[in-house]
């Protein structure tokens, strides 16, 4: 009887345990709702990443079987205090990038994933997306500036597009392209403009929607039928009285739309530039400098895997027949981005940049043609070819 009152908890200490139990988990409650930190689902799974969860179900079963357990040494132990506070902030103790991340703007890109790495790809050179300065010019209709583009680099343009072999009403049309950012422009195309973040125009030539015509162009003269979207989408955002934030939201229509009517499209290509300078995207191959790629696949859609797979054999064969042109593949999530890119539309969709705001048209155009080798050598190498 002695024995067990000495084991026996005395009422008031377990009633201090309840109540300041109790008071813990209000204070949580308290700091989770009035955070300045939103925890999305993309922010929810950077911290859930962190979690050893084989531990944490060997740390359970250890809980309630010792002569199991006794003897094995845990390599990482669990500390729940590290991750009660990763769930609750999205700052993991151990990478100091998550706690600054949110302090220093523009840190937060640091999050995106490298899931390739190119020639020279870190953390400096990450691809990141500003917003112009002239984005209420943009959503207006006109342009900010005049476009540059000399008469060298139309004729080359248009030689190419004259060289088609194949005519397009006889091909199946599988590629979709299309901009999502159509005015995204580069300085050298440009009259007068030398601020990157005013590298915009809404004239068709010398942005990013004639370079994808280039592609388009290139990739019928191998056989492969696109269907190419050139469509103003600033205009169309100021139509709706959209902003800069609901381009994603207008592509998605459109090409929803060009797979209602067709639904042989299922290579998406959704075609901008970075924001990089021209030391990060530029480099020289056999002695001709070429504008360099990268490959964005977005994390938050059920097609994030395939997605993957599909610009890992891509980036493949443009490593293996131009080496060092690939700047890398690189995953964003919706704390880093958009997150989907409309590309849970289809299994074989990606958002290719080409080049920086300093690539001149010699060296876009040249990017282009090495890219449509590419996809085609990938695509005619039984990875998708049909019957055309």
């Amino acid at each position: 009887m002695y024995q067990e009152n000495q084991n026996a908890v005395h009422p008031i200490v377990l009633f201090s345990r309840v109540f300041l139990g109790v008071i813990a988990v209000f204070l949580l409650i308290a700091c989770l709702v009035r955070a300045p930190v939103s925890l999305s689902s993309s922010e929810m799974k950077h911290s859930l990443r962190e979690i050893n969860f084989s531990n944490l179900f060997v740390y359970m079963l250890q809980s309630e079987n010792h002569a199991i357990y006794s003897n094995k040494k845990e390599e990482d132990p669990l500390s729940f205090s590290k991750i009660l506070f990763t769930l609750a902030t999205n700052i993991n103790p151990s990478n100091s990038i998550t706690l600054l991340g949110r302090e220093i703007p523009g840190l937060d890109i640091y999050n995106t994933e490298i899931a390739v790495a190119g020639k020279g790809t870190n953390l400096k050179t990450i691809p990141y997306d500003t917003l112009p300065d002239s984005s209420n010019e943009i959503l207006k209709n006109g342009t900010n500036s005049g476009g540059n583009k000399t008469n060298n680099q139309q004729n080359n343009s248009t030689n190419n597009s004259n060289q088609t072999t194949p005519s397009q009403k006889n091909l199946k049309k599988v590629v979709y392209i299309y901009h999502t950012h159509s005015w995204e422009s580069f300085l050298p195309l440009l009259n007068g403009v030398t601020n990157p973040n005013n590298a915009t125009s809404t004239d068709n030539n010398v942005n990013v929607v004639a370079v994808g015509q280039r592609l388009t162009d290139d990739l019928i003269n191998k056989g492969i039928g696109v269907d190419h979207d050139t469509s103003n989408m600033g205009q169309q955002l100021k139509q709706r009285n959209w902003g800069y934030a609901n381009a994603y939201e207008l592509s998605r229509q459109h090409v929803e739309e060009a797979m209602g009517s067709d639904k042989q499209l299922k290579y998406l290509i959704d075609i901008h530039r970075d924001s990089q300078r021209r030391g990060v995207t530029t480099t020289t191959i056999n002695g001709k400098s070429y504008a360099r790629i990268d490959i964005i696949i977005g994390q938050e859609n059920q097609n994030y895997e395939a997605n993957l797979s599909f610009a890992k054999g891509l980036n493949s064969e443009l490593e293996k027949l131009y080496p060092g042109l690939s700047r890398g593949i690189f995953v964003k999530a919706k704390s880093e981005g958009n997150g989907i890119y409309n590309q849970d539309l289809s299994n074989r969709s990606i958002l290719l940049e080409f080049g920086g705001v300093d690539n001149n048209m010699t060296e876009l155009d040249n990017a282009v043609d090495a890219f449509s080798r590419a996809f085609s050598e990938y695509y005619w190498n039984g990875n998708g070819a049909t019957s055309q």
